[in-house]
């Protein structure tokens, strides 16, 4: 059975919703940054996710945006999935030529949405535009203030294009690309700090901490965690909501707390605490952002037992789980692991990135950026073969939208 190389990055809107994800593909165990080509890496990644299998389970129900080469899309390929499956990105490298014009227009009037990717506005392209839908710019190789001079001139003329923002990676970035008319936003910003300064923590940011300060612990007190539950109203409420969600076919709904918290068990009730508890504290935050920590708290748990030298399961969950808390709080990492009693090598794998919890959360990092050489490189170092970590990232993946998907259900 061969392995897919599969990473994937979060596309939201103006509000900060996950609209979409783009998948990323490279092949091989042995060659992280394939020296194959374009259409066979297509192919593979629809293969591998499209066919026979649910796409839903990497993307969450959400579109899924997938690269197209050429020779690709001149043979038609995407005909052969349904026009709900994806969003095709005509890559930056095909040629504006009349053949690709045909088949951009076949797909058009078969109902398929189309997205040039990395665009460089240019004239060859100029025909094209009636039958695209999404145009996405690489604001690292075009200015803002370029592109937004671009959006501007096309709506101005009545356009319907919606205009997409690649490699955001600040928030003040994503502010810029906004203001500049841009509808969707594709990189990391979202799960960087606004605001790196010291301030007053909210009652409710202190009742998180001290949630996260009790399941943080090997052996769980669930009396300290009912009595700090117990005293917020709103807490209260969505911990008793989601169990009963999760027990919809039991005859007696669950009623206490204590009841509630049983039932959770540890996984589920860490799980809980970062997604409800945290998200009280910083409504602003985009979903993206909590399911990212869980995403990675669970990739870091599975691959724990595989790496050298071994490490605690439990405390790779956590590291993975609390790496996003200064995006979270908007506060310096140091800071608030500092208020939580985790042990030294939680602590240093958090603040510096050290030791090999630290090498764990850096392996996590890069394969959420698609940094493929360095996931070679962190591999070698953990001496953990990376059809390994491609498997467990693509399972963590999974676990992920399913969470997403309990969440848009609820």
């Amino acid at each position: 059975m061969t392995n897919s190389y599969l990473a994937r990055q979060p596309i939201l809107n103006r509000r900060k919703e996950t609209i979409g994800y783009e998948l990323l593909f490279r092949d091989g165990p042995d060659n992280a940054f394939p020296a194959i080509e374009d259409e066979q890496a297509t192919h593979r990644l629809l293969t591998d996710n499209f066919l026979g299998a649910n796409a839903a389970d990497i993307s969450a129900g959400k579109k899924a945006f997938v690269n197209f080469p050429y020779s690709s899309l001149v043979k038609r390929t995407p005909l052969m999935f349904a026009k709900e499956s994806f969003i095709i990105e005509i890559l930056e490298t095909c040629e504006p030529d009349d053949a690709l014009l045909e088949a951009v227009i076949e797909l058009h009037n078969h109902g398929y949405t189309l997205a040039l990717d990395d665009f460089m506005p240019a004239p060859p392209w100029q025909r094209f535009l009636p039958y695209i839908h999404i145009i996405k710019f690489d604001i690292r190789a075009i200015p803002i203030s370029r592109a937004g001079f671009f959006i501007r001139h096309h709506r101005e003329k009545g356009s319907k294009l919606r205009f997409l923002a690649e490699k955001v990676e600040s928030h003040a970035e994503f502010l810029a690309a906004r203001d500049a008319g841009f509808d969707l936003f594709q990189g990391y910003f979202f799960s960087r700090p606004e605001i790196l300064r010291q301030k007053t923590l909210s009652p409710s940011v202190i009742t998180t901490l001290r949630l996260y300060q009790a399941v943080s612990q090997p052996e769980i007190d669930l009396g300290l965690i009912e009595q700090l539950i117990i005293n917020d109203v709103t807490l209260s409420y969505k911990l008793l909501r989601h169990v009963n969600t999760m027990t919809a076919s039991r005859a007696k709904p669950i009623s206490s707390f204590k009841q509630a918290l049983a039932f959770l068990g540890d996984a589920r009730l860490r799980r809980f605490v970062t997604f409800v508890a945290t998200s009280q504290a910083t409504e602003d935050k985009p979903l993206s952002l909590y399911l990212l920590s869980l995403q990675r708290a669970r990739f870091c748990e599975y691959l724990s037992q595989h790496i050298t030298p071994k490490v605690n399961p439990n405390q790779a969950f956590l590291t993975g789980l609390f790496s996003l808390l200064d995006s979270m709080l908007d506060q310096p990492i140091a800071t608030l692991i500092n208020q939580l009693s985790l042990n030294k090598a939680i602590r240093h794998a958090l603040i510096a990135q050290h030791g090999e919890l630290g090498l764990l959360l850096q392996l996590a990092m890069a394969y959420d950026n698609a940094d493929w050489p360095r996931i070679k490189q962190l591999s070698q170092i953990l001496q953990v073969k990376e059809s390994v970590v491609a498997e467990r990232y693509l399972e963590s993946l999974k676990w992920a939208a399913h969470h997403e998907q309990q969440h848009n259900t609820e």
